[in-house]
């Protein structure tokens, strides 16, 4: 009982946040279509980094949800600052997110984390505009395109329409994708609350020498979403670890993992590698140490440091969780009941980096555009890829590529 209880406190802080999150999250998506994100950051200066940080900061995309949005900038001109500058400010936060840290670990969490995204996007953009690149802007990716449906052609959408998209990308599309992330983050925390003695943690990551460098080992290879990651690190911090450390987890297990690094070196180059891994982590470990210090500082200002303020009934909490968990239980749903399984009848392709229901809304959505396409199956389980149709192989990897992802044709 005592593992469910610590479970159930996690779940009743975050959840009102979560929820309110989601649906700013619905509304950017409508206010901020895709083509307007291409167009601000199609040049390559100062001004499309410090755009692409802005965009970036508040869009609800995790650290592999962004690869293929981040690889279309890349096509449509961006230059290699304003892409690796999207790609390092965007899954570290997110307006749900942002919402959510304040609930488990305060403002001072809330405000460090945007801040050390934001800035980080912005010195790794521009030193990655230092670099070479004899890439040139695209024209024909100047098109029109729609977040509410995939018509590509000119049109407008009631008011009625944008409303029912709001709620259905905030509530049901988003939940989908952050579902078990969330789920394993939440029980993550509780198991470490409830098993975990307060000394070992205060021993041993209370130390910010050894706390920094397990906490970057353990962030940049893992996958890891920015709202799961916060209740395992609320969990570490109550327990004694330094809140610079937990900062540092914040940072860059969203910022990094290995699809991540691979999109990266392959398409933009080693030299970027190494300024987009360099960059994040000075910065978390340097705005680790600041929040360290600030934290020292005001230890006495409860208030301000922590996000468990009653400022919120407990009947409202309570309601949250509800409706939180049914969206959870209402996304498994749909993704284990619409589960595809290739039949073997058409063109089979294997797509490793494909690893989240955006991956696949998103190949999906690329492969019904090609003309001679009758249907698409995709198995996100095994990651592959299966086009019924009389389309050549090539033309469907050259849509699979240009959507941001590697397909493999498998044997027939």
């Amino acid at each position: 009982m005592g593992l469910l209880k610590e479970i159930w406190i996690l779940l009743t802080d975050m959840a009102p946040y979560l929820l309110f999150g989601f649906g700013i999250a619905g509304f950017l998506h409508i206010v901020f279509p895709r083509d307007t994100i291409y167009k601000h950051l199609s040049n390559r200066n100062i001004y499309s980094v410090i755009k692409a940080a802005l965009f970036g900061v508040p869009l609800p995309l995790c650290s592999c949800g962004v690869i293929p949005v981040a690889a279309h900038i890349r096509k449509s001109g961006a230059g290699k600052g304003a892409t690796l500058s999207f790609l390092i400010s965007t899954p570290t936060s997110g307006i749900d997110s942002i919402f959510a840290t304040y609930s488990l670990l305060g403002p001072i969490f809330a405000i460090f984390r945007p801040i050390a995204a934001f800035i980080s996007g912005i010195v790794a953009g521009i030193f990655a505009n230092n670099l070479p690149d004899e890439q040139n802007r695209i024209h024909e990716d100047d098109k029109f395109s729609c977040n509410i449906c995939d018509n590509d052609e000119p049109h407008t959408h009631s008011f009625g329409e944008k409303i029912s998209k709001m709620f259905s990308y905030g509530y049901f599309e988003l939940v989908e994708d952050i579902a078990k992330w969330l789920v394993i983050g939440i029980i993550t925390g509780g198991l470490i609350s409830f098993f975990i003695p307060n000394n070992f943690i205060g021993t041993y990551l209370g130390n910010p020498l050894i706390a920094y460098p397990i906490m970057l080992a353990i962030s940049i290879p893992m996958y890891v979403c920015a709202t799961g990651s916060i209740p395992i690190a609320a969990s570490l911090i109550m327990k004694g670890m330094t809140p610079g450390a937990g900062l540092i987890f914040l940072i860059g297990g969203p910022a990094t993992n290995t699809a991540t690094i691979s999109f990266v070196g392959g398409k933009l180059g080693k030299k970027v590698l190494v300024i987009y891994l360099a960059t994040i982590t000075i910065a978390s470990v340097v705005f680790g140490i600041l929040l360290d210090f600030i934290w020292l500082k005001f230890a006495g200002e409860t208030m301000f440091l922590t996000g468990k303020m009653q400022m919120l009934p407990t009947w409202l909490k309570s309601a949250s969780v509800v409706i939180l968990l049914v969206l959870i239980v209402k996304a498994f749903y749909a993704k284990y009941s619409n589960k595809q399984e290739v039949s073997g009848m058409g063109k089979i392709f294997s797509v490793p980096d494909m690893s989240c229901q955006h991956c696949v809304k998103t190949i999906d959505s690329a492969l019904r555009k090609i003309d001679g396409v009758v249907d698409v199956i995709i198995d996100l389980s095994t990651k592959k890829v299966e086009v019924d149709g009389n389309v050549d192989n090539d033309t469907i990897m050259n849509a699979i590529i240009n959507a941001g992802y590697t397909p493999e044709k498998l044997d027939d």
